[in-house]
């Protein structure tokens, strides 16, 4: 009887220890290594829309978050980044009794080095940023597209949250209280918007109605202000959510103002003028190269979408490439949700649509590992075995035109050198005088904030009057800074193949 009863306690101990397993195999979907998954994001089957009450689009409401959001499990699904990326995207365009947008009036307009950027000429959008990020490369328009070649110009809008985190923790460091290596992170509900703009005589007038419109106080190549109308062309939303302190990386385009390469066909066409694409067909990726040091792209006017949503295809063949994100799933939810918004939007932003967002894969993982994970993981790599999931070559034609990838031949593509937003978004500090790794440098605004305000930039009574030189040359640093750090990638990048 007694060997009985011991037998039975074996076989229940087994039974819960294997139903154990199974639940925590169940719940993580994947294999981990030092704490992080690193197994393929789980698709659902089903068709990813939107919801009914993000409309009318006077009334959107925040997307939740937090405690209770779809972010607050052990499992989350692909669809919802998408739809916290569309909700996110209408909510901060949603119109307001006066009219404007709510990003305009509610968020505060800064500058790349987080300076509260003054209104002029009475207005308060004010636009002076000309350059893209890696090489500083200017986005014109196709002259034969509304006969008048205009530059894009860039804005950048935070919230409370995001601007006092970085003011804080930038005080701690440069004081010396924190060091620079550290595992903080932005609070949940932190939020960045960069936008892209032009002026409205760039656009065809039949087209003009199709894209939101504002007056803008734009600074001309002589440093004037002028007031001119311009049209909305895209925009970044970035925003963390809980258990995703990497942030959401989502983007938005306005439609038709460059074509796709068809990858099956190895070419890029347009039988019409576009906004950035002169009509005709063309072969390979100079149109979207800017070298180090250049004025002008290795050819001008064809400007195109390397890949269609961010998501990336095989040369010659157009088959989903093998990367860390299961495919078409997420090709088909992008393309879903964006059909079901343009179906129920009624007012200007219905032209515009969500070319995707990326993210990293954090199921199940502690708030402790997802920390470390960023500073210590390759975080952009889309091998199969990576964090990232979404959009693996993610970018935005009016904000990344030339960085969409790195390499010089369209040939040399391949799942090894994907481009994204993590690319040139690290953890590392760009400042080599202060090295070091964490989280918040993820965002450039808070790595060039935290550099702009080194104590040795403060005005005293003897060098005020020179504050302004000061200034320009440390913005100069900076921007030399993050196009090295960008460069050293890129070469470590070629040296692992």
């Amino acid at each position: 009887m007694k060997k009985k009863y011991v037998i039975i306690s074996l076989l229940l101990v087994i039974i819960v220890a294997v139903g154990l397993w199974l639940s925590l195999f169940n719940k993580s979907n994947g294999l981990y290594k030092d704490g992080v998954k690193t197994s393929y994001a789980s698709t659902s089957t089903d068709a990813c829309d939107c919801e009914t009450s993000w409309f009318p689009h006077d009334q959107t409401p925040a997307p939740k978050e937090g405690d209770g959001s779809p972010f607050d499990s052990e499992t989350t699904t692909n669809c919802d980044f998408h739809q916290w990326s569309w909700q996110k995207f209408l909510w901060v365009t949603k119109p307001l009794p006066n009219g404007n947008p709510f990003f305009l009036d509610s968020l505060d307009l800064v500058s790349p080095q987080m300076e509260e950027v003054a209104p002029q000429l009475g207005i308060k959008l004010v636009l002076s940023s000309i350059n893209q990020a890696g090489f500083s490369a200017v986005l014109r328009s196709n002259p034969k597209f509304n006969n008048v070649a205009d530059t894009v110009y860039y804005s950048i809008h935070i919230n409370k949250l995001l601007k006092d985190k970085a003011i804080l923790m930038a005080s701690l460091i440069n004081s010396g209280k924190l060091p620079v290596s550290n595992l903080e992170t932005f609070p949940v509900g932190a939020l960045e918007l960069k936008a892209s703009w032009i002026n409205i005589d760039a656009i065809a007038k039949a087209q003009q109605q199709d894209y939101f419109t504002t007056k803008a106080a734009v600074q001309n190549s002589k440093g004037q202000y002028v007031q001119k109308t311009v049209a909305l062309l895209g925009m970044h939303v970035v925003g963390v959510v809980k258990n995703h302190p990497e942030f959401i990386w989502a983007t938005f385009e306005h439609k038709d103002m460059a074509p796709v390469y068809d990858k099956k066909h190895n070419s890029v066409k347009s039988v019409n003028e576009m906004l950035f694409y002169e009509k005709g067909t063309s072969s390979g990726i100079d149109g979207i190269r800017w070298l180090k040091g250049a004025t002008a792209p290795v050819v001008a006017n064809k400007a195109f979408i390397l890949y269609e949503y961010g998501v990336p295809k095989d040369l010659n063949t157009g088959t989903f490439m093998a990367t860390s994100q299961a495919e078409p799933a997420n090709f088909n939810n992008i393309e879903d949700i964006n059909k079901c918004v343009a179906s129920n939007l009624k007012d200007v932003f219905r032209n515009y649509f969500y070319n995707g967002s990326i993210w990293l894969n954090f199921d199940g993982v502690s708030s402790e590992n997802q920390k470390k994970a960023i500073v210590t993981k390759d975080i952009e790599s889309a091998f199969p075995d990576s964090l990232a999931r979404g959009s693996v070559n993610l970018a935005n034609i009016t904000m990344e035109t030339y960085t969409q990838t790195f390499q010089e031949d369209i040939h040399e593509i391949n799942n090894s050198n994907l481009a994204n937003c993590f690319s040139c978004h690290q953890s590392a500090n760009f400042d080599k005088k202060r090295p070091g790794k964490s989280p918040l440098f993820l965002s450039h605004l808070f790595g060039d904030y935290l550099l702009f305000t080194k104590p040795a930039l403060a005005a005293t009574g003897k060098n005020t009057n020179n504050l302004d030189n000061s200034r320009a040359k440390r913005i100069k640093e900076i921007e030399a800074l993050k196009t090295q750090q960008l460069v050293d990638f890129i070469n470590e990048k070629k040296q692992k193949k």
